[in-house]
């Protein structure tokens, strides 16, 4: 078995990573702020249906973990490959609601920090987390993860 084969991460790396890029960008916006080519009401009320959307996401994401009866950490050991769900769309949903929920506080904010991190963190989140996490799966599931990883994308 591969060394991601027992678990893919030690470390959870995709939820430091999410609060390290909301930190991150709210003390950038307060220390070095910049001016938000979008404000309003109008700009406000989509930030707000992005965060709404980002966290209803992660919510079934999370839900559809537990009806599969496996770990939603990501530095544990996956019991089941889950492809039902938002995981029918994405490999990643969790992930891609942060970054909708980043999107959309910059909206709601007009802190374009909040934006300007998202690049960084789905890299960084690709690297540390989602690689390691694919490499456990196929060391787990084999030919299902290869089959559902050609028909799925990673983020959308």
């Amino acid at each position: 078995m591969s060394r991601y084969g027992e678990r893919p991460n030690t470390i959870p790396w995709p939820p430091i990573l999410f609060f390290g890029a909301l930190t991150g960008a709210a003390l950038l916006s307060r220390f070095a702020p910049l001016a938000m080519p979008w404000t309003g009401a109008a700009a406000s009320a989509a930030g707000l249906a992005l965060i709404l959307a980002g966290f209803g996401l992660m919510l079934w994401a999370f839900a559809t973990f537990r009806r599969a009866r496996t770990t939603v950490l990501p530095h544990q050991r996956s019991d089941a490959l889950i492809t039902i769900g938002p995981f029918r769309r994405s490999r990643n949903p969790i992930y891609l609601a942060e970054a909708v929920i980043l999107a959309g506080l910059a909206l709601y904010n007009a802190a374009p920090w909040h934006a300007l991190v998202i690049p960084p963190f789905m890299m960084a989140v690709t690297r540390l987390g989602i690689m390691r996490e694919e490499a456990h799966l196929l060391a787990r599931f084999g030919e299902a993860w290869r089959a559902y990883a050609a028909r799925v994308r990673r983020w959308l």
